[in-house]
């Protein structure tokens, strides 16, 4: 029974995961100067262990908008788990005066372990 309902939950999160996916390639492709939808597909992919997609379309948000703010936290917290700490601070540091420090507020917790 139980292996029935993984195989079940996991298809129907795999179908939500798709749908999500591709609505956030239309917003994209609707709305190419805003760096939401990058920023929530690279969100996406690495939550489907696709690392090196999701860290192009993060590094596209902030290209597309300097002062997205999600998007550099998001680059931190992925460059820490890559262990790139230089990366990380400089992405956590530039969220941070953007007004959001949990990057930052999260690095100095992993650091003081």
């Amino acid at each position: 029974m139980a292996f029935v309902r993984k195989e079940v939950v996991e298809f129907a999160l795999d179908g939500a995961t798709r749908r999500a996916v591709e609505e956030q390639q239309g917003l994209i492709a609707a709305e190419p100067r805003n760096p939401r939808g990058y920023h929530q597909l690279g969100l996406l992919y690495r939550m489907q262990g696709k690392r090196d997609e999701a860290l192009g379309l993060l590094l596209e948000a902030v290209r597309v908008d300097a002062a997205f703010a999600p998007g550099h936290a998001a680059l931190a917290e992925m460059y820490a788990a890559g262990n790139d700490m230089g990366a990380a601070r400089r992405h956590a540091e530039r969220a941070a005066e953007l007004g959001d420090s949990r990057a930052r507020d999260m690095l100095a917790r992993y650091e003081s372990v």
